[in-house]
């Protein structure tokens, strides 16, 4: 990043010490590891020859050569070739739009937005998006204001945090030209998606009395657990016999999946470009849990419309726009998670990206991984990428986590060596085309997420990472260069994907600007 008004904020701030330091001292290499940041060890995973590949990769993948014919312009005309955006999504969810507790805070929050980021994925979960039927948070509420969040005390323990009314979110990302993604749109999880009243709202007296007498669902926000307690009477049942068991349940709960999705592509359309349509169910399809074709499936989360994964997806390319990129995404990346993708689709099912997951929750494996742990290594990187790139689709990195073990110097130089060669490995492969950090601020995950995982502390100081990031994404991977017109008023470079502007200056003083498109 130049001299934004980023930047020039954070110089002004009182961290400006700690931020001259941190834009300096991380390590790239073994050799530039004077502080022994990161082992030996580590270096040998992460060797020359990695990194060579790597460089040798970004060039053919991220690249493209470009030949641009400018009209009227005189041979050997100087043109200043500047990028102005990437075809490859750098983003981060914008899961706490005005809840950070102060206006700078949010000021700066908002900044990243358009300078670091490109894309920033909108929550859409169904349990605080929807309490009531009927009643979505579209339209923000006094509870969602600014002025709310700086007066409350306890935001985390609020239904709403990091649950923000979606429109006044999609409109800050119009008026900041970022690409939009929505998550999610279907999810099992009892916890944090499902509505309390999608089970228990059932109006039939003698169905709701039967099943409450089988399930007791205990998934809340002020319970970790994400489960429910079953009786043998329900165990015993198949999905068929359950189906048949709530005809009117059924017919309803079923319902209730398909409108959900039908209402927001109504609200949105085109408006936001990409969408989670099915979040993490691969594994219900590696235990054959999707049913048997009945109405009602047993899924290991619970209840789940029978093979909702392929119904979704259906639903969901009938309510939106074609352009519209509808995504599967998961953690499970083993090959059921391709034989689920290959298996929608050879239905008619239509998945547009593939999402991947890749969370260290946990801050004792950065420091494993700092001593040399066979954790996240280029080696197990490739291999889920090559496994995932035979379903043919683009890869999102959809949700990463990577923590500062405690928060202090090095935990946090060893956040940003391992930032930096993540990314510049997911980056280098041809199929990738995006990556989202989830927590961008410490402390403002969900309960049980790390909290020294962000590239922000919680009072919006930047963290060496952010740095790491800066450089790859403002600097390292963004072309900005000077070339000269050839006889037939062509200009030929090789920069990496994106938008351009060319500017050059003619015989009598005018300043001339053109913008093209270098890329697939």
């Amino acid at each position: 990043m130049n001299k934004s008004i980023f930047t020039i904020a954070f110089c002004l701030s009182a961290a400006a010490s700690f931020v001259a330091g941190a834009q300096t001292t991380f390590p790239h290499s073994a050799s530039e590891d004077k502080a022994g940041v990161m082992s030996k060890a580590y270096w040998d995973i992460w060797n020359s020859d990695v990194q060579a590949r790597i460089d040798a990769d970004i060039e053919a993948n991220r690249k493209a050569d470009a030949c641009i014919v400018l009209d009227g312009i005189r041979p050997g005309t100087e043109v200043k070739v500047e990028q102005i955006s990437s075809d490859f999504y750098f983003g981060a969810h914008l899961f706490n739009y005005n809840q950070l507790g102060k206006k700078e805070y949010n000021d700066r929050y908002k900044e990243l937005y358009g300078t670091l980021f490109n894309s920033a994925t909108v929550a859409f979960y169904w349990k605080v998006f929807e309490t009531e039927p009927g009643r979505l948070r579209f339209v923000e509420e006094y509870w969602d204001t600014e002025d709310y969040w700086n007066s409350c005390e306890d935001p985390m323990l609020q239904p709403h945090w990091r649950r923000p009314a979606t429109d006044p979110v999609v409109e800050f990302c119009i008026s900041k030209g970022l690409r939009i993604h929505g998550h999610t749109l279907v999810w099992g999880n009892r916890k944090w998606q499902h509505p309390m009243w999608l089970t228990t709202g059932i109006k039939d007296p003698e169905e709701k009395a039967a099943m409450e007498r089988m399930i007791v669902e205990y998934g809340n926000l002020q319970n970790y657990k994400d489960s429910e307690t079953y009786s043998d009477e329900y165990k015993a049942l198949t999905p068929a016999e359950l189906s048949a068991k709530f005809p009117h349940f059924s017919e309803q709960f079923v319902n209730a999946f398909d409108s959900r999705i039908r209402t927001i592509a109504e609200r949105y359309k085109g408006v936001i470009s990409s969408w989670d349509v099915v979040n993490e169910s691969s594994t219900d399809y590696e235990r054959g849990l999707l049913g048997d074709g009945s109405i009602l499936t047993k899924s290991h989360y619970g209840i789940m419309p029978g093979d909702y994964p392929y119904r979704a997806f259906k639903v969901a390319a009938e309510s939106f726009p074609e352009y519209v990129k509808l995504n599967i995404n998961d953690y499970n990346l083993g090959q059921c998670y391709v034989d689920e993708v290959n298996d929608i689709r050879s239905r008619g099912g239509k998945i547009d990206v593939m999402g991947s997951q890749m969370h260290l929750f946990n801050p004792k494996q950065c420091l494993d991984i700092a001593d040399g742990a066979a954790i996240q290594t280029p080696e197990h990187v490739y291999g889920w990428y090559e496994r995932l790139s035979k379903a043919g689709l683009p890869i999102h990195l959809s949700e990463i986590t990577i923590t500062a073990p405690g928060n202090d110097e090095r935990g946090r130089q060893i956040q940003a060596v391992i930032t930096r060669n993540l990314y510049r490995l997911w980056f280098s492969l041809p199929q990738m085309n995006g990556i989202t950090w989830w927590n961008v601020v410490d402390n403002c995950g969900a309960p049980g997420e790390p909290s020294v995982s962000g590239l922000f502390t919680r009072d919006m100081q930047p963290k060496t990472s952010y740095y790491a990031l800066d450089e790859l994404i403002n600097h390292e991977w963004k072309t900005s260069l000077t070339v000269r017109a050839d006889d037939e008023g062509k200009v030929t470079f090789r920069g990496f994907k994106g938008k351009y502007i060319l500017t050059w200056t003619d015989r009598k003083g005018r300043v001339h600007t053109e913008e093209c498109h270098v890329g697939d």
